[in-house]
């Protein structure tokens, strides 16, 4: 799976994204501009220690990333769109676009891409999720539908061992 951000604005997300990204195997795309740098504490904090180990690409602008990844399906994550996440069939080999924080994905991206326009549901008056939480949520679906496929299936506990 590829999660993709097109112009994120708060790195604590962007480090929070990054950290779900490497415990599920998933490589992140960062469209810029960018509202930070990426050596930033706050990146690394929300990171912790496994920023290190993240597959991330930076790129220009859209268009570079559709130069360098051209046929690849990508599903657009907006508040405007008319059908749920849940509704669709997410490939291994899928993207899920999620915009900046203040206001999404642009529009004129959207309009070009309808049919690949999907959304969480919510109460009406709310704008929208945290963009951190929104990936998470979505992201966590798609692999659910791949039956997570390589995630460790049981956790251990640290000091005690469950009963058989």
């Amino acid at each position: 799976m590829h999660i993709i951000l097109h112009q994120p604005e708060i790195p604590a997300n962007t480090g929070n994204i990054g950290r779900t990204c490497v415990a599920t195997g998933t490589a992140l795309h960062l469209i810029e501009p960018l509202g930070f740098h990426l050596d930033e504490k706050s990146i690394r904090r929300a990171g912790m220690d496994y920023w290190h180990q993240l597959d991330v690409t930076r790129y220009t602008n859209f268009q570079e990333f559709q130069e360098k990844h051209p046929g690849v399906r990508i599903w657009m994550a907006t508040t405007k769109a008319r059908r749920c996440y849940t509704e669709v069939e997410f490939g291994p080999d899928d993207y899920i676009m999620f915009g900046k924080e203040s206001a999404g994905i642009p529009e004129e991206l959207l309009v070009e891409h309808e049919e690949s326009c999907i959304r969480i549901p919510m109460l009406p008056d709310i704008r929208s999720l945290n963009l951190s939480n929104s990936v998470a949520i979505v992201l966590y679906e798609a692999l659910r539908q791949q039956g997570f496929a390589g995630l460790q299936e049981q956790g251990a506990l640290h000091r005690l061992n469950w009963e058989k």
